[in-house]
């Protein structure tokens, strides 16, 4: 089989991430500040300390120069004077250098233990906020971008509270505290320094700006390159079954060429300023050393002094150096940091039930109803999905949805399940407005039975366990009895402690639906939606997983969303949904006697399972079709 052709260049990353940004609030320019702050304040105190700390440890950093030239002026006398001014110049540089190594090691410590405090507090907030968002937040965003917020952004601020603003404030320190220091020792050759800081600040301005906007177009790059890698892996099994394999690693290193080119023009930026910074540095030095010696001939200034200004030359040379760095990675958590905001500060989907009404009943028959029901999706507002929907669906009965692809039959489950709320219209549940109920009560009373079950990579105990996390060991081993699981269980090894493997692989289709039908049972709900339970199973499967649900379905209002219409003859009533819209309603036999589309779907299904038995010459599908006629 060939394999596709290689990837476009363009990112089609980019119409996903704009979706998902719709229903997030605008950015503001400070905000990034703001929040960062905000998981700082409860460990304020122990923060300021570390400052405290860095501020004490700088200041000792700053004695150096002066002691260093008073430890060269040493040499230059002989005797016992000479003797006591070079110890007396050796224990004050081993005082400061104490004084600057235990404060350092105060301030790491402190710092730390406030940043890894302040982002558990921020990492569980965004997860705890992030899985309470709708769910058009996870279908209009990306996995590998989501998780991105919850990694490398957080990591990011973590970052920029104990390693860059502590050098922010430190090089501020040295910077302006060096200059003070070397204007008391010779203002005229601090003339000399002065004429430096606003050629390295202009470069600065020119050169970092533009430093920083690549940079952090690289990073939404790097993050880009990593969905589309998370998204392969995911997806690792249909890779496999189409040969994708060079398609993938082709659509991977396009990418992975622009990450490339755009890194060439990060490092060549950084090379001329950093090579900037360097020549003006040491040039204004040169001229220090050349002007200094002068003096020193001259008898103005001492050769300790002259060491002093040098060594105070290159600590402010150095802090201004390292200025656009810093800056540009403390900009970088700053925009992580709002990134993150913009998050928390969009209002998540339970929140939105605020005002539901305390005197509400809990639901108790589950009587369905929906009255005029439309729908659009928020990225495609012009499109239908649902118009004008209608459906009474009694208490303990079932209701059938079938139709083609397309029709809306999934929307509709989601709007039962209130994933989605109609456009237009209302849906009532036992004769009350289902919006006047929050949303952890309404969906604690509706169960879902899906096509494409999520298994959690935990045991069968624990998977079960999740329609109802403090239910009893015998409680979970009843329910696998119901739904006709107990067997396959039980012949495991490690019978309900069976760890499932991530999304349940280690489980056949069958094993992992009826895993999902026992999590239902458990969870006892009203309401149960069965999302084409049974289309992607062999006949043998399928025979335990509809009796399964026929005890399921049992008492409970039940929505049945059916591709194979063989598996719907029981239920009271049959919905046929084309473009959005009830094209016929009505009990099976009804619609199939009224020769309508209904009845068309159930001659080509025929249709094509008999050609299927044809096909394979069985003498079961011989049988089978003698049965028929």
């Amino acid at each position: 089989m060939a394999s596709p052709s290689p990837a476009p260049s363009s990112d089609p990353a980019e119409p996903a991430r704009a979706g998902w940004r719709r229903i997030l609030p605008k950015a503001g320019t400070s905000g990034g500040i703001r929040f960062v702050l905000r998981y700082l304040r409860p460990y304020r105190g122990r923060y300021i300390l570390s400052l405290l700390f860095l501020t004490v440890g700088s200041l000792a950093g700053l004695a150096f120069p002066k002691l260093t030239g008073g430890l060269v002026d040493a040499f230059n006398h002989s005797g016992t004077a000479a003797r006591e001014m070079l110890d007396h110049s050796m224990l004050l540089l081993l005082g400061a250098l104490v004084v600057q190594s235990l404060f350092g090691y105060l301030r790491v410590v402190i710092a730390g233990s406030v940043s890894e405090r302040a982002l558990a507090d921020l990492r569980g907030d965004l997860y705890a906020h992030m899985i309470r968002m709708p769910i058009r937040f996870f279908h209009e965003g990306r996995v590998g971008e989501l998780t991105s917020r919850l990694t490398a952004d957080v990591t990011q601020i973590g970052s920029t509270i104990t390693t860059v603003s502590a050098e922010l404030l430190r090089q501020t320190i040295i910077l302006l505290g060096g200059i003070a220091l070397v204007a008391s020792t010779s203002p005229r050759l601090t003339t000399i320094i002065l004429i430096g800081i606003p050629i390295a600040v202009t470069l600065a301005l020119v050169l970092g700006r533009s430093l920083r906007s690549r940079s952090r177009e690289l990073q939404d790059m790097l993050a880009g390159l990593n969905t589309v890698a998370e998204e392969t892996f995911q997806g690792i099994v249909a890779v496999k079954a189409f040969t994708g394999e060079r398609y993938e690693t082709e659509r991977y290193n396009t990418r992975l060429g622009s990450i490339v080119r755009l890194a060439l023009r990060v490092v060549r930026l950084r090379g001329a300023f950093i090579s900037g910074m360097i020549f003006i540095l040491f040039g204004g030095l040169v001229g220090v050393i050349w002007y200094g010696g002068t003096l020193v001939q001259v008898g103005e200034l001492s050769v300790g002094a002259l060491t002093s200004f040098v060594l105070y030359g290159i600590f402010v040379g150095g802090a201004m150096g390292s200025f656009a760095d810093l800056y540009a990675s403390f900009q970088s958590g700053m925009g992580a940091g709002e990134r993150i905001r913009l998050i928390l500060d969009t209002p998540p989907e339970i929140a939105l039930q605020s005002d539901a009404s305390a005197s509400t009943p809990p639901v108790r028959n589950g009587a369905l109803a929906l009255r005029d029901v439309r729908f659009s999706y928020p990225s495609r507002p012009d499109v239908p999905v649902l118009d004008g929907i209608t459906l009474d669906v009694p208490a303990g009965t079932s209701l059938a949805v079938v139709g083609p692809s397309g029709a809306g039959k999934s929307t509709l489950a989601g709007i039962v399940l209130r994933l989605f709320e109609p456009t237009e219209g209302e849906m009532l549940i036992d004769a009350a407005p289902a919006s006047t109920r929050g949303l952890v009560e309404h969906r604690s009373a509706v169960g879902l039975v899906p096509q494409e079950v999520t298994l959690f990579g935990g045991t069968i105990a624990e998977n079960i366990a999740y329609g109802k996390p403090d239910a009893s060991r015998e409680q979970i081993r009843e329910a696998a009895r119901q739904a006709n699981a107990l067997e396959f269980i039980e012949n495991f090894p490690e019978g309900f402690e069976t760890v499932v493997g991530e999304r349940g692989v280690q489980l056949s289709g069958g094993q992992r639906q009826r895993v999902a039908i026992a999590r239902a049972i458990i969870k006892n709900p009203t309401v149960l939606i069965l999302d084409e339970a049974t289309s992607s199973l062999d006949a043998a499967s399928e025979r335990l997983v509809q009796d399964a649900l026929r005890t399921v379905m049992q008492g409970r209002t039940t929505i049945v969303i059916a591709h194979r219409l063989s598996t719907i003859r029981s239920v009271d009533r049959v919905v046929v949904l084309e473009r959005g819209r009830v094209a016929e309603s009505g009990r099976y036999d009804e619609l199939l006697a009224a020769g309508g589309a209904f009845a068309r779907m159930v001659a080509l299904q025929q249709f094509e399972g008999e050609s299927s038995m044809r096909d394979t010459g069985s003498d079961i599908g011989i049988a089978e079709r003698g049965i028929e006629a």
